[in-house]
């Protein structure tokens, strides 16, 4: 059965939420967020993801959570950038919910995949508190801080996509284990080496059909012609080249 997703980028529009060393969290939530999503449809099946906004525009906390609802989405997570001077990352869920609830049971999943991809950086833990989007959402939600937009060293690693890529990541993996998400199928590299031989052999041996071809018509150097095949490892069609 297909799951549904909201992710949710941070603030928007007139709102550009935290700002430091010439970041806005508002244009790095969006694009953390389109990161994830693309991560999601490239590599799992069974998954709808949405978004709350893909421009750059204002949304209420209450339109967003109204919009996964409208949804009825399973999970919906929220993506920010913190700020006030620390470092590292962290998660919340609704401060209401107990440890043993099945959103605190998916936010354990998905805190352990996210922190894998930011090694990088503080792990600030997993944290509770009352904020609108986790408090009107009603299905299981998550709201994440990825670095401090007004500390240097964190801001320095937001200002590269690869740093973004592990933090999409992260979140994507995250999302699809607590989702239990299944992998695409892909060929082997066996598969794919196969494929590729089979391509080269045929090709092979549509040039040794041009070249018997050619020395029917001419007949000459047929010696010298059978020597070159037999190096080139046609050895199986120098009968029928000979007749």
């Amino acid at each position: 059965m297909s799951k549904t997703l909201v992710l949710d980028p941070g603030h928007g529009g007139s709102d550009p939420g935290a700002v430091g060393n010439g970041l806005r969290e508002k244009d790095l939530t969006l694009d953390i967020c389109k990161r994830i999503k693309k991560y999601l449809e490239d590599n799992y099946t069974g998954i709808k993801v949405h978004m709350t906004r893909t421009t750059d525009k204002y949304l209420s906390l209450s339109q967003r959570a109204q919009y996964a609802n409208n949804k009825k989405a399973d999970l919906f997570v929220s993506v920010h950038i913190n700020a006030g001077g620390g470092t590292g990352y962290e998660d919340f869920i609704y401060n209401k919910l107990s440890n043993t609830s099945a959103t605190a049971k998916m936010r354990n999943t998905f805190h352990t995949e996210v922190v894998k991809e930011q090694s990088f950086w503080r792990n600030r833990g997993k944290k509770k508190a009352n904020f609108a989007v986790l408090r009107e959402t009603k299905m299981a939600a998550i709201l994440t801080e990825n670095g401090f937009i007004d500390t240097k060293s964190d801001a320095d690693k937001l200002k590269k996509s690869s740093y973004l890529d592990k933090i999409a990541k992260g979140h994507a993996e995250g999302i699809a284990k607590a989702l239990n998400l299944k992998k695409k199928t892909t060929l082997s590299t066996n598969e794919n080496t196969t494929t590729s031989t089979k391509k080269t052999t045929t090709n092979s041996k549509k040039t040794f059909y041009r070249v018997v071809a050619g020395s029917y018509t001419e007949r000459k150097n047929a010696d010298a012609q059978v020597a070159r095949l037999k190096k080139a490892g046609f050895d199986a069609f120098i009968d029928v080249y000979q007749k």
